[in-house]
C-alpha cells in the first residue's frame, strides 16, 4: 500500500505490520506530528501524542538535523534504516531532497560496513518483528511456499511485490562472502529503485537467500543470525536457488527479479538458467555494464582517436568485468559496425595470474574464455605492468577490487603511451578502499587529460595554477538499474534482451546536458537522477515494444501511436516519444507533501496532484 492510501484499521492489521509501526492507523504512522486535531480525536489519540501539529517541511527539518548529529555514517545507517520502518514518507521526502548526501549512506559504500556488522545492528534497524523481506535458510527451502504465505499475510491486501532483489551474501561489494549480513544490500537496493525511479515502495520485496557462509569470522561470532554452516556445493545449491525462485515466479509471475552480489560463477549460471524464463536481471553482470558503457560512449567522443583504434585493458576478470566488456563490444558491433572477432580482439583481461591467454596453462573459469588471447604466440605477461607494455591500451577499466592496482607508475606509463589522445581510466571496484586509484591520482599522472570514472564517489578536484575545479565521473549503477527496473515493470517483457539494455546506455549517454557536455563531464549529475531514470525507462519501454516483447497492452498501445525516428527498426538507438516519457512520469512514485495528499493520494504509481504531466514535482 503507497503511503497516501486512506486505510483505516485496528493496530493488528496486515497494513499496520506493513509499515511496521505501533500506529493503529497507516496514515497516522506517516503523518506522524503532522497528523490534524481532529483526525487524532477520531484515532483515539488525544493526550497520547503532543499537541503541536506540524507541516511535512518541518518534520523533514528535524529529521535532517538529527541525522546530521550523528558523528558516524553507520549511525546515520541506523537512524535512517529506523527512520523508513517507522516513518516511510518522510524518510523518502528525506532521501528525495538530500539524494547526494544520503546515497552514499543508504548504499554504497556506507552500506558495505552495515553489512559487514548487520547481525550486531539489526534489531536497532526497526521496530521488533518488522517485515523487511524473506529471509530464506538453506534448510527452508523445501517450505518456501509457505514462507512466501507467510510473507502475503503480513502486506496489505493488493500490495503484491513489482520487483525483489535477491541475493545470498556470497560476494558483496569487494568484501567477500558476508552470508545473512549480506541482506543490507537488497534493502538498500530497493531504496534506491524508489528513489531514482519512483517504484513503488509497498511492492518491493528484498530477499537473501542464507545458504551459510565460508567466512569463519561469521561462523565464530555469538551475535551473527544466519545458519551456521559453509555453504553447499555447487550442485545444491542450484537445486535450492532455482526452487525458490520457481515458487517465487510461480506466486508473482509478473514480478522482475535482479540477482545481486553472488559468487561469480553462480551470478553468471542463474542468469544463463533464468533469463529466458523469468523476468530477471543481474545488476553486477548487466547493469554495471550498461552504465560503463553509458560513459564509456561519452569518453570515447572526447578521446580524440576513431573507435576502431580503441585499446582497451581490463583488471580483474569476475562477472562484473567480463559483463562489462561484453557490452562494449555490442557497442562497438552495433553502433561502430566493427566485426564480433574484430571488437572482441580490442580487448584484454587480467587477473590474479597475468594477461589471460588461451595457452596460459591453466584451466579457465568458462566466463573468462571468450576473451582469452589467441594471438599472443609465446608471450605470457604475468603482472599488470608487464601486460600494459605488451598491449599499450588506449583504455584501463578495473573491476579487480584491488586497492591502488593502478600505481602513480601504471598511470603516468599510460599518459606516456597516449601524448595524441586522452587516456581512459575507469577504476571501478566499491568501496573507496577497493578502487584501484583516486581521481586526484589519475589527473596528476595524466596531466589533468583523464577521462576518467569511478565505482565509487570521489571528490572533485582543483587543478594547480589554473583553480579550475573538475567534476569526476562515477560510473553509478544507480543511473541505469532504476531505469531498467521501472521499464521492465511497466512494459512486462518476455525477458530483458541485450539491446534493452543498450538502449538505455544509448539513452544514458544522450541525456547529458548542454552543460555538462560543456564541462566534458561523462555522466548526468546525480541530482537529476529522476529525471533520466524517466528517460532511460521510456527507451527501454520502447526497445521492450519494437522487439515485439512487451506484455503490457497500455504501453504497446502508446509506443505504436507515437513512434520515433526508429520506429521501423529494432537496432537500440535510446530514442523515445515525448508522450511515452509523460507517461512514465506520471507513474513514478512520490511521497506525500502534505498531510490532505497523504490521506487522499491513491497507490500503486498513481501520481501525487502536485505532479503534473511534465514531470515536475513540488516537494
Amino acid at each position: 500500500m503507497a503511503p497516501g492510501m486512506d486505510n483505516t484499521t485496528d493496530s493488528g492489521s496486515s497494513s499496520a505490520r506493513r509499515s511496521r509501526s505501533g500506529s493503529p492507523d497507516l496514515i497516522a504512522s506517516n503523518a506522524g506530528t503532522a497528523l490534524p486535531y481532529a483526525t487524532r480525536s477520531a484515532l483515539h489519540l488525544k493526550g497520547l501524542v503532543p499537541s503541536g501539529v506540524e507541516n511535512f517541511a518541518v518534520q523533514e527539518q528535524r529529521a535532517l538535523e538529527q541525522l546530521n548529529m550523528k558523528s558516524t555514517n553507520l549511525e546515520k545507517y541506523i537512524f535512517l534504516s529506523w527512520l523508513r520502518s517507522t516513518n516511510i514518507n518522510l524518510f523518502y521526502r528525506l532521501v528525495l531532497h538530500n539524494l547526494k548526501a544520503i546515497a552514499p549512506v543508504i548504499y554504497t559504500p556506507t552500506v558495505g560496513q552495515a553489512c559487514q556488522e548487520y547481525s550486531h545492528i539489526y534489531p536497532f534497524l526497526a521496530p521488533p518483528n518488522a517485515v523487511d523481506g524473506l529471509y530464506i535458510p538453506l534448510n527452508e527451502v523445501d517450505n518456501i511456499d509457505e514462507i512466501i504465505q507467510n510473507y502475503k499475510e503480513s502486506t496489505a491486501e493488493g500490495d503484491e511485490p513489482e520487483i525483489t532483489v535477491i541475493t545470498d551474501g556470497s560476494r558483496i561489494l569487494g568484501l567477500g562472502d558476508l552470508g545473512m549480513n549480506g541482506m543490507g544490500i537488497p534493502v538498500g537496493k530497493l531504496q534506491l529503485y524508489v528513489a531514482a525511479a519512483g517504484l513503488n515502495p509497498d511492492r518491493c520485496l528484498p530477499i537473501v537467500l542464507d545458504f551459510g557462509t565460508d567466512t569463519e569470522k561469521y561462523l565464530e561470532d555469538p551475535l551473527y543470525l544466519g545458519i551456521r554452516q559453509h555453504r553447499p556445493k555447487d550442485e545444491a545449491f542450484y537445486a535450492a536457488a532455482n526452487r525458490v525462485i520457481e515458487a517465487l515466479h510461480s506466486a508473482f509471475p509478473k514480478m522482475f527479479i535482479q540477482f545481486e552480489d553472488f559468487s561469480t560463477d553462480h551470478a553468471f549460471g542463474l542468469l544463463d538458467h533464468w533469463r529466458e524464463k523469468a523476468l530477471c536481471f543481474n545488476d553486477d553482470i548487466q547493469g554495471t555494464g550498461c552504465v560503463v558503457l553509458g560513459g564509456f560512449i561519452s569518453a570515447v567522443s572526447q578521446a580524440g582517436i576513431p573507435a576502431k583504434d580503441q585499446r582497451i585493458l581490463f583488471v580483474g576478470a569476475g562477472s562484473a568485468g567480463v559483463g562489462v566488456a561484453k557490452q562494449l563490444v555490442d557497442y562497438f558491433i552495433i553502433e561502430h559496425k566493427i566485426p564480433e572477432e574484430q571488437a572482441k580482439a580490442m580487448f584484454w583481461f587480467v587477473d590474479s595470474r597475468g594477461m589471460i591467454t588461451a595457452n596460459r596453462g591453466d584451466k579457465l573459469a568458462q566466463h573468462k574464455v571468450y576473451f582469452a588471447r589467441q594471438d599472443n604466440g609465446n608471450t605470457q605477461c604475468k603482472s599488470l605492468e608487464e601486460t600494459l607494455e605488451y598491449v599499450k591500451p588506449t583504455a584501463l577499466i578495473g573491476l579487480s577490487t584491488i586497492h591502488k592496482a593502478f600505481s602513480e607508475k601504471i598511470l603516468t606509463r599510460l599518459n606516456e603511451m597516449n601524448s595524441t589522445a586522452r587516456p581512459i581510466v575507469f577504476p571501478l571496484s566499491n568501496p573507496d578502499t577497493k578502487a584501484e586509484c583516486t581521481f586526484e591520482e589519475a589527473m596528476r599522472c595524466t596531466n589533468n587529460r583523464v577521462l576518467f570514472a569511478s565505482g565509487t564517489a570521489f571528490p572533485e578536484y582543483t587543478i594547480p595554477g589554473t583553480q579550475d575545479v573538475v567534476v569526476p565521473g562515477q560510473a553509478n549503477n544507480l543511473y541505469c538499474f532504476p531505469p531498467i527496473g521501472l521499464g521492465a515493470v511497466l512494459s512486462k517483457p518476455v525477458w530483458i534482451t541485450d539491446t534493452m539494455i543498450f538502449a538505455v546506455a544509448k539513452a544514458l549517454a544522450n541525456s547529458l546536458s548542454k552543460d555538462e557536455k560543456a564541462l566534458g563531464e561523462l555522466y548526468p549529475r546525480i541530482e537529476r537522477v529522476r529525471e533520466t531514470s524517466a528517460q532511460l525507462a521510456a527507451a527501454f519501454v520502447h526497445q521492450a515494444v519494437r522487439e515485439g516483447l512487451a506484455r503490457d497492452d497500455k504501453w504497446i498501445a502508446l509506443v505504436k501511436a507515437n513512434p520515433t525516428t526508429s520506429a521501423t527498426s529494432k537496432s537500440p538507438d535510446g530514442t523515445y516519444s515525448s508522450a511515452v516519457l509523460d507517461e512514465v512520469r506520471r507513474y513514478m512514485w512520490l511521497p506525500a507533501e502534505n498531510y490532505e495528499q497523504l490521506k487522499n493520494s491513491l497507490p500503486h504509481y498513481h501520481h501525487h496532484p502536485a505532479v503534473s504531466h511534465a514531470g515536475s514535482e513540488k516537494l
